[in-house]
């Protein structure tokens, strides 16, 4: 978890957001629509974006789990993080982990996306507040400070 081990006993049923806010007190990631609809509660399991809400905490186990928490490093912000501050990239903030950390892992696997490939990445994630238009510039943003320049 977050690059440290951690060990929980859990039912069978528990999902993996509910491991994470409950039971670890990792609040950032947020539980929305357990539907997997809205992303708000996106993870990286193995270095990939998940919905939370659709893993079952057990199914984790001796998996590399990274949240919003983690971006974070020596108290300095991650660029994405920073990006979505500058550019305006939230509004009510309730999306925002989820998506900081598939455009995170966007930058990882692409460190110059186009407009195009970033409302790509974040399609399964909802924004109710912003249209979008700032959040694809602070993950352009972010990445020109990752150190690819802008398209």
């Amino acid at each position: 978890m977050n690059g440290a081990e951690r060990t929980a006993e859990v039912e069978p049923r528990l999902l993996l957001i509910h491991l994470l806010r409950d039971h670890l007190g990792l609040t950032g990631s947020h539980w929305g629509c357990d539907t997997s609809n809205c992303g708000a509660c996106v993870v990286l399991l193995d270095g990939k974006p998940v919905k939370s809400c659709t893993v079952l905490a057990a199914m984790a186990d001796g998996h590399r789990v990274r949240t919003v928490e983690d971006l974070e490093r020596d108290g300095r912000l991650d660029p994405v993080q920073e990006g979505f501050a500058r550019c305006h990239g939230l509004q009510c903030g309730f999306c925002t982990p989820g998506m900081m950390l598939t455009a995170s892992w966007l930058l990882d696997h692409d460190p110059d996306p186009s407009p195009a490939a970033i409302r790509e990445a974040l399609s399964g994630q909802v924004c109710r507040c912003t249209g979008y238009e700032n959040i694809v510039r602070a993950v352009r943003w972010a990445a020109a400070r990752r150190g690819a320049g802008p398209r």
